[in-house]
């Protein structure tokens, strides 16, 4: 009896080690292009130049995981979605990936049907307003006229937090990020509210000057932003979900895009070994190859080399890395292990 049951549980780990395919993955290979839903314009995070070319926080996210599955960056097709269409894309089955700045919430997990594969960048509500009109803080703001776009949760934390304060406020209520911007900057509200990183775009490209315009201090919610897949497909959850933490652990570990084929080599940490593939294991549970993180890395670079190079200091937004340093420099940037 002792013998069999040993030789069921072996059975069963060994069927456990290794992804069996789903059909997302399978669509995917067999299209060879991955379909990412992405903003529909936001500097930083998904932005397409004259020629077409996306680049951004969120796009480095896609072409990371079009890397690790299709062993090339190019192979994705960015379709951008406003705020209310972005979620019936996703469950269509008209996008593989969402990664347009959106918020994990309970409701979107379970009604929407939605599993978030992790956060990309830990955010938070703000208000943004002309520097001429000398206010300085959200409590001055009784009364205002303020710009918000509608099927966000910044609608709703809006509503909250003026009720919660005991104060009231006008809703001018767009739908375009472009629209609701212009509405903003031709004076038809005196505060235009989103996540901070998104006022800190949108002052950054479409203000004329930026320094006409200040993003207020207090911040009035948690918006954890990161990429979501559809319910119902763990293998393609788990695949998008460990690409994410891969770039993560790599900033951790030091790996970066320019040495990541010399740390696979030389390197004697097992968590690098295991992250370069050198250590056999970790793909084949994902049902991919053992360099598909190796390949996702040399595409974008470790999670600190795509912040900065889309949203840090030394970029027109001029981000600190603050909740999204690594958490050994005091930030929430924490990569699952992988072993």
């Amino acid at each position: 009896m002792r013998t069999s049951m040993l030789a069921g549980i072996a059975a069963i780990l060994a069927v456990a080690g290794t992804a069996e395919a789903g059909p997302t993955l399978d669509a995917i290979k067999a299209r060879q292009l991955l379909h990412c839903g992405v903003n529909t314009g936001l500097v930083g995070f998904a932005y397409p130049d004259a020629q077409g070319n996306w680049t951004g926080l969120d796009v480095d996210t896609c072409r990371a995981i079009a890397a690790a599955v299709l062993n090339d960056p190019r192979k994705v097709k960015f379709l951008p979605y406003n705020a209310t269409q972005r979620f019936s894309a996703l469950q269509s089955g008209e996008i593989d990936v969402l990664a347009r700045n959106t918020t994990w919430t309970l409701t979107r997990d379970t009604s929407l049907g939605l599993n978030f594969a992790g956060v990309t960048y830990y955010d938070g509500q703000a208000f943004m307003v002309a520097k001429k009109s000398g206010v300085t803080s959200t409590k001055q703001l009784n009364g205002a006229t303020v710009c918000v776009q509608p099927g966000t949760t910044t609608e709703l934390n809006l509503a909250d937090w003026f009720r919660a304060n005991a104060m009231t406020f006008r809703p001018v209520v767009i739908q375009e990020l472009a629209e609701v911007e212009r509405a903003f900057f031709e004076g038809r509200c005196d505060a235009y509210t989103s996540d901070a990183s998104g006022l800190a775009s949108t002052r950054a490209a479409k203000a004329g000057n930026a320094d006409d315009y200040v993003i207020l201090p207090e911040i009035i919610s948690k918006e954890p932003l990161g990429p979501s897949v559809r319910h119902g497909d763990d293998e393609w959850f788990d695949i998008v979900k460990w690409t994410v933490y891969a770039l993560i652990n790599a900033e951790e570990k030091g790996v970066t895009q320019a040495n990541v084929e010399q740390m696979k080599a030389t390197s004697k940490d097992p968590d690098v070994q295991r992250l370069r593939g050198a250590t056999p294991g970790m793909g084949k549970a994902l049902g991919l190859d053992e360099d598909w993180a190796l390949r996702a890395i040399k595409a974008v670079g470790n999670y600190g080399d795509v912040f900065e190079r889309n949203v840090g200091k030394n970029t027109p937004l001029k981000l600190a890395r603050g909740l999204n340093a690594q958490w050994t420099q005091g930030g929430l940037m924490y990569g699952i292990p992988i072993r």
